[in-house]
C-alpha cells in the first residue's frame, strides 16, 4: 500500500488534480448549503405518494445518520488504501451534488407527512435542511460508487447493497418520496456517464494494475 501512496504522490499531475478535486468539492458543498437554505424558506406543502401512504413511519435514525457517517469513514479508508481512485471519486462526488444542489431548487415540496424526526445537531442534519428531496442521496451517492469501483467485484456489491439499504431506510423513514429514491438511481448511472467524459485522464487511471 505505501508503494502504491508513494508512486501517485511524487507525481505532480496526480497531487494537481487531488487539490483540484478537493476544491471542487468545497465548492460543490458551499452550493449545496445555500440550496438548502432555498428550498428550506421555499418548501411548500407535502403530496400524496403511492408507498408511503401505505407504510407505516419506522424509526431508521441509526441508519440514516449514524450509518452515513459510518459510511463516509469507510469510503475514507477505501480511498487511502488506494489512492488512484481520489481525484476521480471526489470529483464525481462533487458533480453529484452539484446536480443533486440544482434540482433541489426547482421544485420545493414539503417533507413527507409522519417523516421520523432528525436531530439537528446530528451529522446529516447539519448538511441537509430536511426539504432537500430530490433526489434522494442515500440511494444516488453509494450508486454511483458502485460504478466507480466498478472492477472491485466486493466494493461494487457493497456499494449496491449500501444503496438499497439507504432506499429502504428514507422511504421506511418517510423521509424522502419514493420518486426520490428510484430516480436516484437513474440520475447517479448519468453523472457517471457525464463524469467519464469530463475527467477522462482521472477516469483512466482507474485501469492502472497496481
Amino acid at each position: 500500500m505505501w508503494q502504491r501512496h508513494k508512486f501517485y504522490w511524487l507525481q505532480k499531475s496526480f497531487v494537481f488534480s487531488v487539490l483540484i478535486s478537493l476544491l471542487f468539492l468545497t465548492v460543490a458543498f458551499f452550493i449545496n448549503q445555500r440550496a438548502n437554505n432555498y428550498t428550506a424558506i421555499h418548501a411548500s406543502n407535502y403530496v400524496t405518494d403511492i408507498l408511503l401512504d401505505n407504510l407505516p413511519s419506522v424509526d431508521v435514525h441509526l441508519a440514516f445518520s449514524e450509518g452515513a457517517v459510518l459510511f463516509v469513514l469507510i469510503l475514507a479508508a477505501i480511498l487511502f488504501y488506494d489512492p488512484k481512485y481520489i481525484p476521480f471519486a471526489l470529483k464525481s462526488i462533487a458533480v453529484f451534488i452539484l446536480i443533486r444542489s440544482f434540482f433541489m431548487i426547482l421544485t420545493h415540496l414539503a417533507p413527507p407527512v409522519n417523516e421520523i424526526y432528525i436531530d439537528p445537531t446530528d451529522f446529516i442534519a447539519r448538511l441537509s435542511s430536511g426539504n432537500d428531496l430530490f433526489f434522494s442521496g442515500h440511494t444516488g451517492l453509494p450508486f454511483l460508487l458502485a460504478f466507480i469501483f466498478w472492477e472491485r467485484k466486493s466494493l461494487r456489491y457493497f456499494f449496491f447493497l449500501c444503496s438499497a439499504l439507504g432506499g429502504v431506510a428514507v422511504i421506511l423513514g418517510h423521509l424522502h418520496y419514493s420518486i426520490d429514491v428510484f430516480s436516484a438511481l437513474f440520475i447517479s448511472f448519468g453523472i457517471f456517464h457525464i463524469c467519464k467524459r469530463l475527467f477522462l485522464k482521472d477516469f483512466q487511471l482507474l485501469d492502472r494494475k497496481d
